[in-house]
């Protein structure tokens, strides 16, 4: 009976154990669960807080950037084209109006004929956003034979100019403010010169800006029309040692030929007032060389000096008493 009653007791502890052990393991497994689920909403709303952070700094970022598109930056649109056609003049009223169908005018018109051969150089003023349509519409006048297009970025200096305004005009404002409370004779002359050389600098600074409006705004189209017997125009190359010489060489020839110049314009004066005058030296510089050759020597001139004794050296002489 002990015995049976000892293994029915290690039998119960031992199922006890079990079922306390797997209690605790279910304890377990539901806390990790229940935290995990509690946790998940904390994560899920933190994750769209650090979401939005984000795209606020983006944003942010976004608006300190500078706007580097085409169609917000100053750029100046400068070009050159050459067409050769069968009329000048009538070429040249044709580039008239396409410079004033697009908008634009004409700012110089230079022509000239001789020989036969016919020329003409009209500079155009055009929009910018007109620019490129414009030049296709030149080399439809004749055949085209040369293009250049330059462009230049002046954002950067629009910008520093808009800033530099903006300081200079407040400038001027503040000094405008202290002339009206100026209260003696000195300040306010001084006051006085103070703005006036602020006002200077202010306009200064919107004339150097409406130039580069202008610039930016109206394109400059440089055209140049031959007619078919005129020299082609020959591109300038690269300077180097040899442009050098030809144009040290050319420099030289027109020096020459001015100094030619000056010595024929001189040339008939030199004869016509020249030469009596230097007949007229020579003729009295004669007469006088003659007229001292002709003079008689003075007679003392022909008389030998007189000598010079010596001294007589030695004891002198001794007188005879009486």
């Amino acid at each position: 009976m002990r015995a049976r009653s000892r293994t029915t007791y290690l039998l119960g502890t031992v199922v006890l154990t079990g079922l306390l052990l797997a209690g605790c393991g279910s304890d377990d497994s539901q806390n990790s669960a229940g935290m995990s689920a509690a946790d998940a909403p904390a994560v899920g709303e933190a994750a769209p807080q650090v979401g939005e952070a984000q795209k606020a700094e983006g944003a942010d970022t976004a608006a300190k950037a500078p706007d580097l598109r085409v169609d917000q930056r100053s750029i100046i649109y400068r070009g050159t084209i050459t067409v050769r056609v069968e009329n000048v003049d009538a070429a040249a009223g044709q580039a008239t109006g396409v410079a004033k169908t697009a908008g634009g005018f004409v700012s110089g018109d230079n022509r000239s004929s001789g020989s036969g051969a016919d020329t003409a150089t009209m500079e155009l003023r055009v929009p910018a956003d007109k620019f490129g349509a414009t030049v296709d519409q030149l080399s439809k006048l004749g055949t085209e034979e040369q293009r250049q297009i330059s462009t230049e970025d002046v954002t950067e200096q629009t910008i520093d100019l808009d800033a530099r305004i903006t300081v200079q005009q407040a400038r001027v404002d503040s000094g405008r403010k202290l002339l009206a409370q100026a209260k003696s004779l000195n300040d306010l002359v001084m006051l006085e010169r103070e703005v006036a050389t602020r006002e200077a600098d202010l306009a200064s600074l919107q004339a150097k800006k409406r130039n580069l409006a202008d610039l930016t705004a109206l394109s400059t189209i440089t055209v140049t029309l031959l007619d078919p017997e005129a020299d082609a125009v020959v591109e300038e190359g690269p300077p180097g040692f040899l442009s050098g010489l030809g144009a040290g060489w050319d420099a030289l020839l027109a020096s020459l030929k001015v100094l030619l110049t000056v010595l024929g314009a001189l040339l008939p004066w030199l004869i016509a007032f020249g030469l009596p005058i230097w007949g007229i030296v020579y003729a009295v510089r004669r007469y006088n060389r003659t007229r001292r050759a002709a003079r008689p020597a003075p007679a003392f001139a022909h008389q030998p000096p007189p000598a010079v004794q010596p001294p007589v050296s030695g004891p002198p002489a001794q007188q005879d008493e009486p």
